[in-house]
């Protein structure tokens, strides 16, 4: 993401913020910029805990990170790579800034971490919840998670029950304020189309031009419907990988039918496990030499490549944020439903896919600060662009949310995260409609994937 800082001596600042698009509250005062990550810029704005109550006085900070435009520059853009998570620190990666070096040639692009998702709890979460579900699996999972949601409420402090996208998206308002801009320019990716969706709803006046990459979808509130495309997806993908096998002979089942391999061996008493394996894996086009390196090794009896390691310990708040936003089933009859529901529309593989998983997960978690799914209303100028072969935000969730916002949307081959990853056909459309307002045409399509 990014380029270089110079110092700013900035004053502190009280910024405005419409609450309803009529009415308006202020936010608390920022920090200086100061220097950081080797020639970039931070700061912090200070912004009330409960935008619904903004009058308490509670507050919570939000990290900005600074990446000075080179002339000319049009403005600012605020960036939302995704997660939920902290991106800031990944700036101290070698080459994590360069994924936004093209947008610094005409913005100051401003990078925010979203409230709360610096916590460290006292524990981690629990572990996530293998598939399929049992009641017993479920039920345990449902007591850990509440007992971390506990155990955190100190460390949490005025950010909890205040994690969803309609309190991050009125703490954009104010870093829009903050910076002095009439309109805010935005761009996010993944879980910051989240982000971006509630702030049209919320500030639709207010959006200059906005880029939603691989859109999460926040408007579809039924759990299976929502899941579906994702699961199908995956489903296709394992399709595409035995079509890839088949043809490349590097392949390591090459010559082989992959999906009848597959079938014997997810019928396997190893079979849950390989499963949960790829559904992981499916998402990546570059993940298929592994994955299908992997089923052989299985074939042979080796499932070692299956076997899970051990997992850095998770001690943050993203979970806690996904399931404000996406309240999903919170008993286990309801979360078995969902499974089963996709079981039928992609049983191979699919019903085990990321999303469905992530969202299965907010059992226990004390519902708070809730900011479920809602239809959005139209917002016109934004470009939506999501990868045909992404199970984690698929296609038709991308083109469901530029329909609403009576949008443009723009389809392409490929995976997750277009922009960030390098997709070139799609970086120059997003290039030419943030620097210059020009959108793509009418059924625009990028049929590469790099």
């Amino acid at each position: 993401m990014k380029a270089l800082f110079k110092q700013v001596t900035a004053v502190a600042a009280v910024a405005a913020l419409l609450m309803t698009g009529t009415g308006t509250a202020a936010a608390g005062e920022s920090s200086p910029w100061r220097d950081c990550y080797d020639g970039l810029s931070c700061t912090e704005i200070r912004v009330p805990a409960d935008w619904d109550r903004p009058g308490e006085g509670t507050t919570v900070t939000v990290p900005l990170l600074r990446i000075p435009a080179r002339e000319p520059k049009l403005g600012t853009l605020l960036v939302n790579p995704g997660g939920p998570a902290q991106s800031i620190p990944l700036f101290a990666v070698p080459g994590f800034r360069d994924q936004f070096t093209d947008l610094a040639a005409r913005f100051d692009v401003v990078v925010f971490d979203p409230r709360g998702l610096d916590v460290t709890c006292p524990a981690p979460t629990p572990a996530p919840l293998p598939g399929p579900l049992t009641e017993s699996a479920y039920d345990a999972y449902a007591a850990a998670n509440a007992k971390f949601a506990t155990d955190c409420t100190t460390a949490a402090g005025a950010a909890r029950g205040h994690l969803g996208a309609r309190q991050v998206a009125h703490d954009m308002d104010a870093i829009r304020a903050r910076l002095g801009e009439r309109r805010l320019d935005y761009f996010g990716s993944s879980y910051g189309t989240v982000y971006g969706q509630e702030y049209a709803a919320l500030f639709g006046s207010r959006v200059g031009r906005m880029y939603l990459d691989s859109a999460l979808d926040h408007t579809r509130s039924e759990p299976a419907a929502w899941a579906r495309a994702g699961a199908v997806t995956a489903e296709r993908n394992l399709f595409r990988m035995a079509r890839w096998c088949a043809a490349d002979a590097g392949c390591a089942l090459h010559g082989r039918d992959v999906i009848a391999l597959w079938d014997r061996l997810s019928a396997t008493p190893d079979g849950a496990l390989i499963v949960r394996w790829a559904a992981a894996r499916i998402g990546d086009d570059r993940s298929w030499v592994a994955l299908t390196t992997g089923l052989a090794q299985a074939e042979a009896g080796d499932t070692s490549a299956m076997t899970p390691r051990p997992a850095a310990p998770d001690a943050r708040l993203a979970r806690t944020a996904f399931c404000a936003d996406f309240p999903f089933p919170d008993r286990f009859p309801a979360a078995k439903r969902v499974e089963a529901e996709l079981r039928v529309a992609a049983p191979r593989l699919g019903w085990a896919v990321h999303p469905w998983r992530v969202s299965g997960q907010c059992a226990g978690l004390p519902p708070i600060g809730l900011n479920p799914p809602a239809e959005l209303p139209a917002m016109p100028r934004v470009l939506v662009a999501n990868g045909d072969d992404d199970p984690l935000t698929p296609a038709a969730h991308g083109r469901r949310v530029a329909a609403q916002l009576h949008g443009t949307y723009l389809s392409s081959a490929g995976n997750h995260a277009l922009y960030l990853r390098g997709n070139a056909c799609v970086r120059d459309y997003v290039h030419r409609w943030l620097w210059n307002g020009e959108l793509p045409a009418p059924g625009a399509r990028c049929e590469s994937a790099r």
